[in-house]
């Protein structure tokens, strides 16, 4: 009797062992959906993040503002963000960390660049100077390329007007007069060069470097140095996500349009995903950074990398 009851108790408690076995833990994360941060909703999507160990919680933000103060006040785990957003923050004592990368540059398959309409005047860098240029966020990637471009061909940065505005806006303020050029990224970029109204300007992204990285995902100095498991297996789902997304983009660009809400047409040149963090894919964004003064020191690219993640 008491050796059936044991195996009765052994029973029910199976149950109970796997379930608490099965909780996962909780990470937060939130990021644009687009094409260049897209690694975060491919590893959610595919089960990647599950195949970690991890329960993550999505959240669709494009606002680079929210998404790094939420990260820094610990309201948020974990985000996805350009390199300059990081490298700023680091500049004024916020110790954010790069956990891994997301999309990667190359000249080869250029996928934004600097915009006008068809008919403008404006044919070379000089001739932005005065002219208002509209991008989608200050000191975004976009933002500074522009900059660095027009510096280095001939024009002077500093007498450009820099607004802000939603892509989906751009070539209608375009066609208005209200901003003279733009900065834009796939897809939005894609759809005006190739449309009737615009054309490209430029591939200012080439005066950073033929290849870099573009964005990463990153938490706090305290989650990271909390949390080094769970760092280290985020790191390996999103890289796994970038390796999948690289041979199947078919069907990341299906991911993608239900995360975004809008089309990505496979003739659409979209960007590869970096798989793992390196310091030479990160350093030329940093040292460009330096180079028109949004920094005030060097910062060695290693520096930004979470501890367990540094080469």
């Amino acid at each position: 009797m008491k050796r059936s009851a044991a195996l009765v108790l052994a029973l029910v408690l199976l149950p109970l062992a796997g379930s608490a076995q099965a909780v996962l833990p909780v990470v937060t994360m939130a990021g644009p959906a687009n094409d260049t941060a897209a690694t975060f909703l491919y590893a959610a999507d595919m089960g990647f993040f599950t195949k970690a160990g991890l329960d993550v919680r999505l959240t669709v933000q494009s606002n680079p503002g929210t998404v790094t103060a939420a990260v820094a006040s610990g309201a948020l785990d974990v985000g996805s963000i350009t390199v300059p957003t990081v490298a700023l923050a680091y500049d004024h004592n916020v110790l954010l960390r790069m956990i891994a990368p997301a999309g990667i540059y190359s000249s080869d398959t250029p996928t934004s660049g600097l915009v006008v309409l068809k008919n403008s005047a404006i044919r070379q860098a000089a001739d932005l100077s005065g002219k208002t240029i509209g991008v989608r966020d200050i000191n975004n990637m976009n933002y500074y390329a522009a900059k660095v471009w027009i510096d280095r061909h001939g024009g002077t940065s500093s007498s450009v007007r820099f607004v802000e505005i939603p892509e989906s806006q751009t070539l209608e303020a375009l066609t208005a007069g209200r901003i003279d050029a733009a900065a834009m990224a796939n897809p939005g970029f894609y759809d005006a060069v190739h449309g009737t109204v615009a054309r490209l300007l430029a591939p200012t992204y080439d005066a950073i470097a033929k290849s870099f990285l573009i964005g990463v995902y990153f938490t706090s100095e305290a989650y990271a140095q909390a949390h080094p498991d769970i760092v280290r297996k985020l790191s390996t789902a999103l890289n796994a996500a970038a390796a999948w997304a690289n041979a199947n983009r078919a069907q990341s660009a299906k991911i993608l349009e239900k995360y975004s809400g809008a089309p990505v047409p496979l003739e659409i040149p979209r960007v590869t995903y970096a798989t793992s963090l390196r310091v030479q894919d990160a350093q030329p964004v940093l040292d460009m950074l330096y180079t028109v003064g949004a920094i005030h020191k060097p910062i060695r690219a290693a520096d930004l990398f979470a501890g367990n993640l540094a080469p």
